[in-house]
């Protein structure tokens, strides 16, 4: 089936106290969208998002359409750049873009689409479209949700998605550096790149609970830096002012270097940026860059409102979760937590024998994988 794409921006007003992106006026917000529609009517739109976007020419985004869905792929205003992102902020664009498609192309029904980082988002969006909305940023900065047009999904799709941004960046950091300022300097017994580490995999069970717990631990020191540095920013009257940082070690998963962890059937020693140890310190790592009131809203594990499973917890919408069993990025526990999370009473689980994380090592398999997210929508009368 042949399909149209309509490339548009969706641009509206936001009460804002300052300016955290490049272009554009003060309380003005242009976020990109691409709508991809089959020749057939539908009343029901999928919209995607993802915090950073970029997505529209993902294969299962583009497959969907094929089958004779109505799609929608939202980038927010941080398109392929979240050094400064704020999840609260993400939450705003992907609401104009939905109440842009309920307005203007008269769609009745909305299906979340939240492909990997796209899932917790999308929960988000759903716990503050449907429940009590956050009036302020995880900084503390004034952002009034409750001001926002956030018109409630019918659905959601968790497609390959991890429970969230701050929980996998915790789950990937090398918890041997103690010291940020001396991010090279490492403790060998936690560095599970180093040969003189003399914990080995398959790792035992108090390593892994030693490990998981120094990754937290470094997470929360992290922020407690973030958290001191904006009170002294704040007491020195610079409200607004900000400061950039870097996060070294961001990809030493446990899961990389031992099969055993989480297994399914991803490739061994491998992670979704290539060699592990080579992306554990990589140019393009989660969180490489990032900045004080960004830490706090997206990659802090106490802090973030982001959090997948608390948001899960309060949808109750239709709810269907894919797993990947091969995939590189978000390991089937992921797919199970979120499953558990959802206080749905219709919610269905799916596992795509030997999928990677993008449909790319094994094509194949995504036709099979459309069909039965098709299905599942078709039954649900979403098409």
């Amino acid at each position: 089936m042949s399909v149209q794409r309509l490339p548009y921006m969706v641009v509206f007003e936001e009460d804002t106290g300052f300016k955290d992106v490049y272009g554009g006026a003060v309380g003005m917000v242009a976020v990109e969208a691409m709508r991809i529609t089959p020749d057939t009517k539908s009343d029901t739109a999928i919209v995607f998002s993802h915090p950073i976007g970029g997505g529209s020419f993902l294969p299962m985004v583009n497959a969907l359409a094929h089958i004779g869905h109505h799609v929608i792929y939202a980038n927010t205003r941080y398109r392929g750049n979240d050094s400064a992102l704020l999840m609260e902020k993400c939450v705003h664009d992907l609401g104009a873009v939905i109440a842009h498609a309920k307005e203007k192309f008269g769609y009745k029904k909305i299906v979340l689409g939240g492909w990997s980082g796209g899932g917790s988002l999308s929960l988000f969006y759903q716990d503050q479209a449907t429940g009590t909305r956050l009036k302020h940023t995880a900084a503390g900065d004034p952002y009034d949700l409750s001001k926002a047009e956030l018109p409630a999904a019918d659905a959601v799709l968790l497609l390959a998605a991890h429970v969230s941004r701050a929980v996998t960046l915790t789950e990937w950091m090398d918890p041997s550096i103690s010291d940020e300022a001396a991010p090279f300097q490492r403790d060998a017994e936690l560095n599970i790149y180093d040969p003189d580490n003399p914990n080995r995999p398959p790792y035992d069970a108090a390593y892994v609970t030693r490990y998981r717990a120094e990754q937290l631990a470094r997470n929360r020191r992290i922020t407690a830096w973030v958290k001191e540095t904006l009170a002294d920013l704040r007491a020195s009257g610079r409200e607004n002012h900000e400061q950039a940082f870097c996060v070294h070690g961001t990809m030493a998963d446990l899961r990389w270097t031992d099969p055993t962890q989480d297994p399914s059937d991803r490739t061994p020693y491998s992670c979704y940026l290539g060699e592990p140890a080579v992306a554990n310190d990589g140019p393009v790592g989660l969180a490489r860059f990032t900045t004080l009131r960004s830490w706090l809203s997206q990659w802090s594990y106490d802090d973030s409102p982001a959090d997948g499973l608390t948001n899960a917890a309060r949808v109750t919408v239709p709810a269907l979760v894919v797993n990947n069993t091969a995939d590189l990025a978000c390991t089937p526990s992921h797919a199970q937590r979120l499953y558990a999370a959802l206080s749905s009473s219709d919610k269905s689980h799916i596992d795509i024998q030997g999928a990677d994380h993008y449909y790319i090592e094994r094509r194949d398999l995504l036709d099979g994988a459309v069909r039965q997210v098709s299905d599942w929508l078709k039954t649900r009368n979403f098409m």
